[in-house]
């Protein structure tokens, strides 16, 4: 499958490569510095641009089958880049007849907000990270008013770990028996079976141990 990967520099951004070319697809990793992601493949394809700039992204998107989108702010608490720049990869889409988007938001968004505790609902997305929090809801909002074939996934604090595969998805937001932590190479691993499964498609399952 050809895959455009938008992030692709980034923490989870970069596992999803790594474990797309293992599973044998064509990736593009779209990224304003795509030479930072360090890896050389013969089925990897560097693409430099802005995800802001519609013009680069509709170039990137030509061809491809599927998307995923991993776009962050990095160490930025403030902006929109994230919602800003997947509603430029919706438009393109699109505009060009891409039908699959994965996206990645966060855990407690929407109906998921019951399944964190009281440290995340009011001190880091109440206050630390409240516009971070508030521009994943614009994300949100932008992917579900889409006309695409997409898949929301909304993990829980990323932490360094294995791929293991040993994870819970889909649960409702009245659980509560979580640790509120995924391996960034975890989330890879579902976003990428989400490429060969309906079974998410229109829908917003978390992700969790």
């Amino acid at each position: 499958m050809k895959l455009l990967i938008f992030g692709a520099t980034g923490s989870v951004g970069r596992q999803v490569v790594k474990q797309g070319l293992d599973q044998g697809h064509l990736i593009t990793a779209f990224a304003r510095h795509p030479e930072k992601l360090g890896i050389q493949h013969p089925n990897l394809q560097l693409f430099q641009g802005n995800v802001l700039d519609l013009g680069a992204v509709e170039q990137a998107m030509q061809g491809q089958d599927a998307v995923v989108c991993t776009l962050g702010a990095g160490k930025k608490l403030t902006g929109t880049v994230r919602s800003e720049g997947t509603r430029q990869i919706i438009q393109a889409m699109e505009e060009i007849g891409v039908r699959r988007l994965i996206c990645l938001s966060t855990l407690g968004t929407g109906d998921s907000w019951g399944n964190l505790n009281f440290y995340w609902k009011y001190v880091m997305f109440g206050f630390m990270l409240r516009q971070v929090f508030v521009d994943h809801e614009r994300q949100e909002r932008y992917v579900k008013q889409s006309h695409l074939d997409w898949t929301i996934i909304r993990p829980s604090s990323l932490v360094d770990g294995a791929q293991t595969g040993l994870y819970k998805h889909g649960f409702p937001g009245t659980d509560k028996a979580l640790t509120l932590e995924i391996s960034r190479a975890d989330v890879a691993d579902f976003s990428l079976k989400q490429l060969t499964s309906d079974a998410y498609l229109g829908k917003s399952p978390s992700l969790s141990y």
